[in-house]
């Protein structure tokens, strides 16, 4: 069945009203007819079961049969405070965390950053264009939500968003003991925040993961002896958080 998402301003009492770029999609691409099915989502978690009442020229009519909350969310939510890297890494990492589930994701300034947005215009366009790229993954990968990327974030001032959260965990090359890291992994289930933060390439110096653990009892992981590029680490955990909260 085809999926569209739509804003909740466009939802009325038992009608939804399609706008935009979809109606020359349904209309001309699809050929859709009176009568079809479609799943419209708001993109805040929702799915609307429709058929279509009219097509008009410049509006899709869909009649409301049913709504439910979506199935494609995890139970809990997951935010990726990302370390910013370098070029265009950002985008991938955006891409491919909101595909394993993310809730948010929140670009930090790290001493090791080599990546600075000190121009306010840049940094726009740069959230502007990483936005977009969200945007385009949850629709392509059926999710429920449209995660948002919101501005860059000193490290401290993420450590205390964090610090509210009731799951916490910091990947590092120096953290031991697979073990420890398993059960700490399992610990997640039944929390329904999951704070993880990735450092930018070259990681987190030490003082920075001492504060996270004194500040807002982060703990330090392990993923394995091998050392993670930046973009590999926070989708490997993703990977991970997201197979044990599922089950």
């Amino acid at each position: 069945m085809y999926r569209f998402y739509i804003e909740q301003s466009q939802v009325h009492e038992d009608f939804i009203t399609i706008e935009g770029s979809d109606v020359n999609h349904i209309k001309n691409v699809l050929r859709m007819k009176i009568g079809e099915a479609m799943v419209l989502c708001d993109g805040q978690g929702t799915d609307y079961h429709c058929t279509i009442d009219s097509l008009a020229n410049d509006f899709v009519q869909a009649r409301i049969v049913d709504s439910e909350i979506t199935q494609t969310e995890l139970p809990a939510k997951i935010y990726l405070f990302q370390g910013l890297p370098k070029k265009d890494k950002m985008e991938l990492i955006i891409q491919k965390a909101v595909e394993l589930g993310v809730y948010q994701i929140i670009p930090v300034m790290m001493k090791r950053s080599v990546v600075k947005l000190d121009d306010k215009k840049k940094e726009q366009k740069k959230l502007e264009r990483w936005q977009s790229i969200a945007t385009s993954a949850a629709k392509q990968s059926g999710r429920g939500i449209i995660p948002d990327i919101v501005p860059v974030m000193p490290f401290k001032e993420a450590v205390k968003v964090a610090k509210e959260m009731e799951y916490k965990v910091l990947p590092f090359e120096h953290a031991e003991g697979m073990e420890e890291t398993k059960r700490i992994i399992r610990e997640v289930q039944g929390k329904n925040s999951v704070a993880i933060f990735i450092g930018p390439e070259g990681g987190f110096e030490d003082d920075e993961v001492a504060y996270a653990m004194e500040e807002a009892g982060i703990q330090p992981i392990t993923l394995g002896k091998r050392i993670l590029r930046t973009e590999t680490a926070g989708l490997t955990i993703l990977s991970v958080l997201m197979f044990e909260l599922e089950s």
